[in-house]
């Protein structure tokens, strides 16, 4: 497999029930060009669409920004900020239907974009869907002990619930797979898909051993699940630091994903910097996630 654009999408939870809701949403993408080489430390140029109703639907939202990639090829901006080339972010009903993230992009720092993807906002995010929907149930905040573990994502779903992602206090050093093959574990927002089809793999069995909270639906988090969770860092170490857990080792240690690069690698996380790919026979340290 062989990922030429990787991107994450998610909100900064960043306010209580006294705070207003944020006017933008947080954006993260490793950029690489066609030769599959990361794209460091350069300026792109990129335009950011949001669409109504599928791939092919009607632009409500589009603007332009010109950032620049860190020394891992990630680059991290705000949509809601840039150049405005139509629509108003601010007006979007989430809850009024699906909608898609266009990113094209033109690693010259140009406007002629070579390389462009289209992605589902499966998971409404909260914040922004909270201010149109008409109740919201719950009142879960990033940060929370809950579940077994702390909350590090949030979203308003479909059923007019608050749901979100809970990471687990504590973790291990293991390997992703001793037996390097491919397994299918592809996909980059879905780890529990690929957990349950990792093979051989010391980081899967230690996920799925767990009962933290008495929970047994641990799994390891894919490679955007683990990009979200460096979105909102300062809110779980916050948390994690009044305890006797383990926080989060920000930019010196890698972190498995559970998403698959090709037979012999998978990719790994700089939490909080970008990600790369590494043999899969390599130890780093792994950290639960459950859905709730």
């Amino acid at each position: 497999m062989k990922i030429t654009f990787t991107l994450i999408v998610s909100v900064i939870l960043t306010f209580t029930a006294y705070t207003q809701t944020p006017e933008k949403m947080s954006y993260q993408a490793v950029i690489r060009d066609a030769s599959n080489s990361l794209v460091t430390s350069q300026i792109i140029g990129m335009q950011l669409s949001i669409l109504k109703g599928g791939i092919s639907g009607a632009s409500v939202y589009t603007e332009t920004q010109t950032p620049t990639t860190n020394g891992n090829g990630l680059v991290s901006l705000e949509i809601g900020s840039g150049k405005i080339i139509n629509g108003d972010f601010t007006t979007i009903d989430w809850s009024n239907n699906t909608y898609y993230i266009k990113t094209e992009t033109d690693i010259s720092g140009g406007s002629s974009y070579t390389i462009t993807g289209t992605s589902q906002l499966l998971s409404v995010p909260y914040a922004l869907h909270a201010k149109t929907a008409e109740s919201v149930i719950g009142g879960h905040y990033l940060g929370e002990e809950f579940g077994g573990g702390i909350i590090f994502y949030l979203y308003q779903g479909v059923d007019g619930v608050q749901h979100g992602l809970i990471l687990s206090k504590n973790e291990s050093n293991q390997t992703w797979q001793t037996s390097p093959s491919t397994t299918n574990a592809n996909r980059s927002w879905d780890g529990a898909y690929n957990t349950n089809r990792m093979t051989n793999s010391d980081a899967a069995n230690y996920v799925k051993g767990l009962s933290d909270g008495g929970f047994n639906d641990w799994y390891l988090p894919s490679l955007d699940e683990l990009l979200t969770l460096g979105n909102n860092i300062i809110h779980v170490n916050k948390t994690l630091d009044l305890g006797v857990f383990t926080p989060l080792n920000k930019n010196y240690n890698r972190y498995w994903s559970s998403t698959e690069d090709d037979n012999n690698n998978a990719i790994a996380v700089y939490i909080g910097e970008g990600s790369d790919s590494n043999d899969k026979s390599s130890s780093f340290l792994v950290r639960a996630i459950r859905a709730f």
